[in-house]
C-alpha cells in the first residue's frame, strides 16, 4: 500500500532496546519513515516536522507519556498518538484515550502485530477524512 510510505512516524521510549524493536516492527511492516527518540522533550521539539503518528510509552523516567500526550494534543490535535505501555492498569488506558490517544497497545507478545494493526486503522481514518473535506468544503463553497 503506497500510504505506508507516506506516513511519517516517530517511537518515543526510554529504553533503547524497545526503540530498536519497535522501530524494526515497523520495518517489517514496510514503513520508511521512522524517527525514533528516546525521551519526550525531544519529541516535542521535533513537532514541527509534522510526524503522523507517535507511537508514545507511557512509563518514562523524566517526563510521562501521559504529558508528553498531553503537550502532543495542545500542538497539534490531528497527530494520531498510540500509547504504548507494559502497564495493566486499565485506568492508564483510559486516562490517556480520554486527552486524545489514537490507541492504547500493552507491550507482550503480539505487539507487533497491534502495531501494525493500529497502524492500518490510522490509514483508514486518514483515508476517510481526506475523502469527506473535499465534500465538505464544496458544500461550504456553494452556499457562498
Amino acid at each position: 500500500m503506497e500510504t505506508k510510505n507516506k506516513l511519517k512516524i516517530y517511537v518515543v521510549d526510554d529504553e533503547i532496546m524497545y526503540l530498536g524493536v519497535f522501530e524494526q516492527y515497523l520495518l517489517n511492516g514496510g514503513y520508511k519513515d521512522i524517527t525514533t527518540f528516546d525521551n519526550g522533550d525531544d519529541c516535542i521539539n521535533s513537532l514541527q516536522n509534522k510526524p503522523d503518528v507517535i507511537f508514545l510509552d507511557y512509563n518514562m523516567d523524566n517526563l510521562t507519556g501521559y504529558d508528553v500526550l498531553k503537550k502532543i494534543k495542545r500542538y497539534d490535535p490531528n497527530i494520531h498518538v498510540i500509547m504504548i505501555s507494559g502497564q495493566e492498569e486499565i485506568k492508564a488506558a483510559v486516562n490517556t484515550l480520554k486527552h486524545g490517544a489514537f490507541d492504547y497497545i500493552q507491550k507482550g507478545d503480539d505487539t507487533e502485530e497491534k502495531i501494525i494493526e493500529v497502524l492500518e486503522k490510522v490509514m483508514k481514518v486518514t483515508e476517510a477524512l481526506q475523502r469527506s473535506k473535499p465534500g465538505l468544503l464544496s458544500k461550504v463553497f456553494q452556499f457562498l
